[in-house]
C-alpha cells in the first residue's frame, strides 16, 4: 500500500449567503479500501482546542469525520439522505445530509472533491451547502 502524500488543501464553502475559504496542509493516503485526506483544521474549535479532519472517499462517497475538541460525521452519497452527528463541548445533535451531487475528480496527489447537500438538524432544513476540497501535491 502506497505511503502518505503532503498535500496543500483549499476548502471552500458556500450557504447560499457566505463563502468561507480555507488554506491548510494535509496528507492523502491512498488504499486498497479508498482514499484519505487528513488535515487539522485551522480554526480553534470552541474552547480554544484542536480539531482533525479525515475525508474518506470510496467509491463515489465521501465520509467526514472531525475528532477533536469538535467531533462530527457525515456522510454524502448523492441522492440519498444519511445520518450523522455533531458533538462540541457545548452541544450535541442528530443531524442528515440529504446530497444533491458527488463529483470527485482525483489525479495522484492532485484533484478536486465537491459535493451540495442539504443539511438537516433534527430533522429540520438548516440550509444548503456547497463545498469544494482542492488537494495539490507539496513538493
Amino acid at each position: 500500500m502506497p505511503g502518505s502524500q503532503a498535500v496543500a488543501i483549499t476548502l471552500t464553502s458556500f450557504d447560499g449567503t457566505d463563502k468561507t475559504v480555507q488554506h491548510m496542509r494535509g496528507e492523502l493516503v491512498q488504499g486498497a479500501a479508498g482514499s484519505y485526506i487528513r488535515y487539522e483544521e485551522p480554526e480553534p474549535g470552541p474552547k480554544g482546542g484542536k480539531t482533525r479532519t479525515t475525508v474518506r472517499i470510496s467509491g463515489g462517497e465521501l465520509r467526514v469525520l472531525r475528532h477533536g475538541e469538535v467531533e462530527s460525521q457525515q456522510t454524502f452519497s448523492a441522492g440519498q439522505k444519511l445520518p450523522g452527528f455533531y458533538r462540541s463541548p457545548f452541544t450535541t445533535f442528530n443531524l442528515s445530509t440529504d446530497t444533491k451531487s458527488v463529483d470527485i475528480r482525483l489525479n495522484g496527489a492532485e484533484g478536486t472533491l465537491d459535493w451540495v447537500y442539504d443539511l438537516y438538524v433534527y430533522e429540520e432544513l438548516a440550509g444548503r451547502f456547497t463545498i469544494s476540497l482542492q488537494i495539490q501535491e507539496e513538493v
